[in-house]
């Protein structure tokens, strides 16, 4: 027995000198080839203060035989402080009998007996829990570890017992079921696998022996069909006896007999760890003195998650210990919060189904959904874009408004030309909501038709002329189009049976002879400024209805992007694509002068560069999928430009550290948010990106709207939990055109709301909260295949993505 003497240490000194050492002793590696197993070293602190530090290596002991050894430990020293022999009786067996014993019965058909059953129960169980985590999972496991403690009273405790003897079951039992429900509700899984340790002791005569006996068992629960916790209860107590009867196949030999895709970056089989202990007696272990444990810091762990509990008469005590590449401690503790919630509301109302188990509490509820969905601010409400507008121009009506290469009109020039065909458009029977195609490359002539469109009363349907003629010919139909505008040489690439077409290329004499003065169009900011059709990547191209205010309410006196008078925004978006909205409108509304891009320089990534830097662009709006590839090509495409724009799609976050570290723009904003939310609803200004994220946050709800993160029965997710995002507030558009089944099912009443009648949209996007409250986007909720670790290398796919 190794002494070492800290007694002549200063207390605080001493303390931390022997919990250093206690946790080095812990820590220092075993020799398997030469031994010893088994280490022990006595601190002395003080004459009567002392600490005895026991290390074993687990090929020799397991947690049963620590209280072997504490009660032999006892004996011996009671006996020896009297002077007395050893009380301890010969063993009948040795551990090397039991290892002959169990290679005799794991053999022939007892063998295939106990792998027939693990065969069939582990059957399509998933290679993965996937938990939310806050870093990346790394190619190979750290075992970084670190722990988190858990103490439940003795009163919710009590209950559980109750519970378990009712259904026949145990308090372990209770426990592995609300932790396997809390798993599930995080990892959005009914199918979860836990390992769970096992004595292994199930024979007398080898009850009093040091070695190691445990065994591991991968206990798998479908939580489908949204059971009570009693059924859930019933089915781990199905689960478990069924385990407890074949528990003699070693893990290691059923890890070798299933096969499973191994992995350095996981465990296989299961990556979730449950145990519970019942604690022995305290207080006289060792006869005449007062002890206590003390414990060593062991910052490693074999699990992605690893929940240990101690029964004793008081309650439960233990602790959740984690991989620290994988979560942080917030989270960590957010999840003890979550799994007493649960045990609460099992132990109240055992019949409480999985979809009605809230983990949020009152605090936390009240956070996701009320203080971090205060957006309200003021903007002009009531009024109509194309009015907005003329309050500009006579602001500014010698101001530049438009500028597509060697053509500039000045904001007078632009009211005039578009109060032309405002006129020409009413005298056709445009009025308020009445649908009017315009099929127009992007152009001077696009932009002002479609304010000619607004100031008519009408709601434009942006038709791009590099669609194919069958999508265009659906769109008109579906959208009922009363008039179409365009050039002539598009005229054969729809039939136009039944529609009053302007060819303006044609129509240029009769136009200039119309007057200059608006006409009073009819239309109230509650009336459709236009109708944007969606891809159709996910079915049937759709048209969204979009008004007036829903368009001011994007644009005027923003939280999210300033532009002035004198800015000058680009046009880089095709006329079917809402980033257009928020380039012309955004532009005009606000006073600053909206300038065209051509396609080719969109496409060549060191033009891009010039044009932005000669035309002294301040806003400009990209795709994320352009963002990349401009990052990878000319990294410093945005130093001279005030505020970028990008989204559309989860943000790679490379791509975007590169912008950053060449300058990038003053502000980057990373914007998200679907069509029906009037072009976006959140937005996070990107200063910089964590080296290990793989997408960048899309922040906060933009002003006047709200974001809601739920669950399949609406009710709100905690931090940290993925949920599916519905929208409310003021960006919620009309609906789908003609299209009220689909309407009613995308668009439902909001709960949250305070307004009567409000409604907010499921996206069917899955988002979760950071513990800021930003908002981190995870998938789309119908996704049914997942893929881990992938890249596409540049230059791959490119191509496929801009076409």
């Amino acid at each position: 027995l190794r002494l070492h003497d800290l007694s002549g240490l200063a207390g605080a000194a001493r303390e931390v000198e022997a919990r250093r050492r206690a946790t080095g002793e812990a820590t220092l590696p075993f020799d398997l080839s030469a031994g010893p197993l088994f280490r022990a070293v006595l601190l002395r602190l003080g004459a009567e203060d002392h600490v005895l530090l026991l290390s074993m290596h687990h090929i020799v002991s397991d947690g049963w035989s620590m209280g072997v050894l504490d009660r032999e430990l006892s004996a011996l020293y009671a006996a020896y402080r009297e002077g007395r022999e050893s009380p301890l009786p010969e063993l009948a067996v040795q551990y090397a009998d039991y290892a002959v014993w169990q290679r005799e019965q794991l053999a022939g058909e007892v063998l295939d007996r106990q792998l027939s059953y693990w065969r069939e129960r582990l059957a399509g169980a998933p290679e993965m829990l996937e938990l939310p985590t806050d870093h990346p999972r790394p190619p190979v496991q750290t075992y970084r570890g670190a722990y988190e403690r858990i103490e439940l009273p003795g009163e919710l405790v009590e209950r559980l017992r109750t519970l378990a003897r009712s259904e026949g079951a145990t308090l372990y039992m209770v426990l592995l079921g609300a932790f396997q429900v809390l798993l599930g509700k995080y990892s959005g899984s009914e199918d979860i696998v836990v390992g769970s340790a096992i004595a292994g002791r199930t024979r007398k005569e080898i009850e009093e022996l040091i070695g190691f006996f445990v065994n591991t068992l991968v206990l798998r629960t479908d939580l489908g069909g949204d059971p009570g916790f009693r059924e859930v209860l019933r089915r781990v107590r199905y689960v478990t006896l069924g385990a407890y009867e074949h528990q003699e196949v070693p893990f290691e030999k059923l890890v070798a007999e299933l096969q499973p895709e191994r992995s350095l970056s996981h465990s296989p089989l299961f990556q979730v760890m449950f145990s519970l202990e019942n604690a022995e007696g305290e207080g006289d272990a060792l006869q005449g003195l007062n002890v206590g444990g003390v414990g060593a810091d062991l910052a490693s762990t074999k699990f992605d998650l690893s929940l240990g509990l101690t029964a004793t008469p008081r309650g439960l005590w233990g602790g959740l210990t984690y991989r620290t590449d994988l979560f942080q401690p917030g989270t960590i503790r957010r999840m003890v919060r979550h799994l007493e919630r649960v045990l609460e509301q099992v132990g109240a109302d055992a019949d409480v189904r999985f979809s009605r188990l809230d983990l949020p509490g009152p605090a936390e509820r009240s956070m996701v959904l009320e203080e971090w969905n205060r957006t309200e601010r003021p903007y002009p409400r009531g009024v109509c874009v194309h009015e907005l507008f003329e309050a500009r121009v006579r602001e500014r009506p010698g101001a530049a408004a438009l500028v597509w290469g060697e053509a500039s009109l000045t904001y007078r020039e632009l009211d005039a030309r578009a109060n032309q065909l405002a006129n020409h458009l009413v005298r056709l029977g445009v009025g308020p909501d009445a649908r009017v195609g315009v099929l127009l490359e992007r152009s001077v002539e696009l932009i002002v038709s479609l304010l000619a469109v607004l100031k008519a009363g009408g709601a434009y349907v942006p038709l791009d002329p590099g669609y194919p003629p069958e999508r265009l010919r659906l769109m008109l139909a579906d959208s009922s189009v009363r008039v179409l505008l365009g050039r002539g040489d598009l005229a054969g690439v729809v039939e136009a049976g039944g529609l009053a077409v302007v060819h303006l290329d044609h129509a240029a004499d009769a136009l200039a002879s119309e007057s200059v003065e608006a006409p009073r169009g009819g239309a109230t900011a509650e009336n459709l400024a236009y109708i944007v059709y969606t891809s159709g990547s996910t079915g049937k191209p759709k048209g969204v209805m979009v008004a007036h205010r829903h368009v001011v309410q994007l644009v005027v006196e923003t939280d999210y992007v300033q532009i002035h008078p004198g800015d000058r925004v680009a046009q880089a978006s095709n006329a079917s694509f809402d980033a257009l909205t928020f380039e012309a409108w955004g532009a005009f509304l606000n006073g600053a002068t909206l300038v065209g891009i051509p396609r080719d320089v969109l496409l060549s990534p060191p033009a891009l560069r010039e044009m932005l830097r000669e035309e002294r662009i301040t806003t400009l709006y990209q795709t994320t999928a352009l963002l990349n590839q401009l990052s990878r090509e000319q990294p410093d495409v945005f130093s001279t430009v005030r505020e970028v724009l990008f989204g559309g799609q989860a943000a790679d976050a490379d791509s975007v550290r590169r912008l950053l570290k060449a300058g990038g723009p003053e502000r980057l904003l990373h914007m998200y948010g679907p069509t029906e939310t009037t072009a976006w609803c959140s937005w996070e200004q990107v200063e910089q990106v964590a080296e290990d994220a793989l997408t960048v946050s899309v922040g906060r709800a933009t002003g006047n709207q709200r974001i809601y993160l739920l669950d399949a029965t609406l009710n709100p997710v905690p931090v940290g939990v993925p949920g599916e995002a519905y929208v409310g507030g003021d960006g919620v558009v009309r609906g789908y055109l003609e299209r009220p089944g689909l309407t009613a099912e995308r668009f439902v009443p909001d709960p949250f709301a305070a307004e009567p009648g409000a409604r907010m949209y499921r996206t069917g996007d899955r988002l979760r909260w950071k513990a800021d409250g930003r908002l981190e986007f995870v998938g789309r909720v119908d996704e049914q295949v997942k893929i881990r670790g992938f890249r596409i290398e540049p230059g791959e796919i490119e191509a496929t993505l801009t076409a």
